[in-house]
Formats: C-alpha cells, structure tokens, sequence
C-alpha cells in the first residue's frame, strides 16, 4: 500500500468537525467537548495522521531522510552500526536524523514520534528490548522499520542480527575446556530477549553440554558501563567463578581492572570472554577475548533492507543473521 500523506483536512473530513476543531485535539486545548475529542482522535489513531514537521506537499511524498534510534550514542558498540548505517544511506542518497534515546522506553516512543513527525521515510531502531509501548508504535506506523543489532522475539519487524545464542555458547565451550567449573555470565538486563533468551540459552546449553550446573549465583545484571564492571569485582570473586562472560565490553573493561586492582591474574587465575569486539577489547591489557559480529556490516546491511522496504522492492527474509566468530586474544588462556 503506497504511504499517504495524511493531513489535517483529511481528520476534519472523516470526523465531520472543522479544522481548528481537529487543531484544538492535536494541541491539548480544553475547549473541545469530550465526545468530539473522542472522535477526532479515534480518526487520528486509525488514518495514523501525525502533524508534519516538514513542508507540507512535497510532489515526491517523500523527504529521503532516515531516523536512527540508538540508545547510547557514546557505546562503540553502537557508534560502529551508525557508522555502517550512515555509508549505506549516503550511497543511496538518504540524510540520517541520529536520535538517542538513552535506553529507556519513554523515551524511545518520544524520540520515535517525534520523526514519525518529521516524515522520515524509514527508521533503524536499535534498542536493547521492544517494549509493548514500542511494539504499538511500530505496529501503528505505516513507516518501515528495521531492528540493527536488537531482535524481536515474535519476528514482527525487519532484523539484523549474529546468533547471540551460538556466539554464546561457544564462549563459553571454550572457558569450560580450559578446566573452569564457575562460569559467571555478566549481561545488561536480562528483560532483554538477547540476554535473557538468546545469549541465555547459549550458556545454559553449554554448561549442560559441560556437565556443569547452572546457578543462579553466577548471573549478574549490570548497566552497560566500566565503573559498573569495577563495582562487580567483588561480588564475582565471591561467588566462586574463575571465569566470566560479559556481554559488554566497557562492562569487560571495569571487570578487567577491578580484577588487577585486586592483584588477581587475568587469565592466569581468571578468564574473560566480552561480546562486542569494539576497539575497546584492543586498548585493554591484556587485550580482551571476544565474540567477534561485524558491526559496521550489520548496520550496513539494516540500512540496505530499510531502502528495499522504503522502495517496496522483493525482501527475500527481514531476519538476517550475520557471520560472528569467536578471537581469543590475552584475557584467556591460549
């Protein structure tokens, strides 16, 4: 169904009211009576009109402009998909509008309304879980969208993505032949699906395939940062585990220096796997073991599906996982 530019005139004429009437909803005024208000924004809801932030007519209906939503726009993790994103874009003539949206849900649906408003032709959203709220957004939206480095669960909305679940239980196949009974897995919230399902299954189906026990003990959930990684330190140690998977890689980092800080050898008493393979795992000493998934492609390849949705063209899977590996480098045991 080609996208149509909804105005305002076309909200009057559906709800039979004026458009100063329909104005007035749009921008909160009380002087609407509640039944009128009811009805213009049942109108709004079910033609997805948005106020157009952009010159109104554009003879193309299009703006060749691309929002992308990422959560912390200083994680290398995510600088390197915008990276990717941003050469695909340019190759195929689209401007990027780069939103953060700080990781929370609010937040996401705000920024993802306000360039819904600003006529985007199509949006890359990278976040670490689709809420319901999000979920309703998107399911509203008559704009493509594509998940870059996030999945979702039901296979609703365009991927790209590695196996999270494979990349994870190899990690972890590899600490438990070097001998390592207690394997923590050190992940950002587990509400997430990546980590609380994919790179979950990974690791209880390795410790299972090890003949080692799961416990809830082992599992720690932390913010995506280095000074929360130092702040583990101890609680790790305690808990008995000699190795650890972290599924980031300034996470890795803090944990790295928490461990020295307390004169524990990495990897001699203590091995860690990080997920990203950013350039972080490169500055660190000893260099950091990680999951390699090519992350400037990812968001090369979630902006190339996003161009054939926007230009209607035959997509053969909106869910594709990329190549991943797993580069042992000083922080575990050659």
């Amino acid at each position: 169904m080609e996208k149509q530019t909804i105005t305002i005139y076309d909200v009057a004429r559906e709800a039979n009211v004026s458009m100063a009437t329909v104005s007035r909803v749009v921008n909160g005024n009380p002087n609407v009576k509640p039944t009128t208000r009811k009805k213009v924004l049942e109108v709004i809801e079910r033609l997805d009109y948005r106020p157009n932030a952009v010159a109104r007519g554009l003879a193309s209906k299009k703006t060749t402009t691309v929002g992308v939503i990422i959560p912390d726009v200083s994680n290398m993790f995510f600088a390197s998909l915008a990276r990717g994103i941003d050469d695909i874009a340019t190759m195929y003539k689209y401007n990027i509008i780069l939103a953060n949206s700080d990781g929370e849900a609010q937040k996401e649906v705000n920024v993802l309304n306000n360039l819904l408003a600003k006529q985007v032709d199509g949006v890359i959203f990278m976040g670490h879980r689709i809420t319901d709220e999000i979920r309703a957004e998107f399911s509203r939206s008559k704009t493509p969208i594509v998940l870059a480095g996030s999945i979702d669960p039901d296979e609703q909305v365009g991927s790209v993505n590695i196996d999270y679940t494979a990349a994870t239980k190899e990690s972890i196949d590899l600490l438990a032949k070097h001998g390592n009974k207690k394997i923590a897995f050190i992940s950002g919230a587990l509400i997430d699906p990546i980590n609380g399902h994919a790179r979950m299954d990974g690791y209880k189906a390795s410790l299972a395939e090890h003949g080692l026990e799961y416990s809830e003990g082992l599992i720690f959930e932390a913010p995506y940062n280095f000074k929360e990684g130092i702040a583990l330190t101890d609680r790790i140690l305690n808990s008995g585990a000699t190795a650890a998977y972290v599924t980031d890689d300034a996470l890795a980092i803090g944990l790295l220096d928490g461990l020295i800080d307390k004169g524990v050898k990495v990897p001699e008493e203590f091995e860690i796997i990080t997920s990203n393979d950013s350039l972080l795992t490169e500055v660190a000493r000893p260099r950091l073991s990680s999951v390699t998934q090519p992350l400037y492609d990812i968001g090369a390849v979630a902006m190339r599906l996003l161009t054939k949705m926007m230009n209607k063209e035959e997509i053969e899977q909106k869910t594709i996982e990329l190549p991943h590996g797993v580069f042992e480098k000083g922080s575990t045991r050659q």
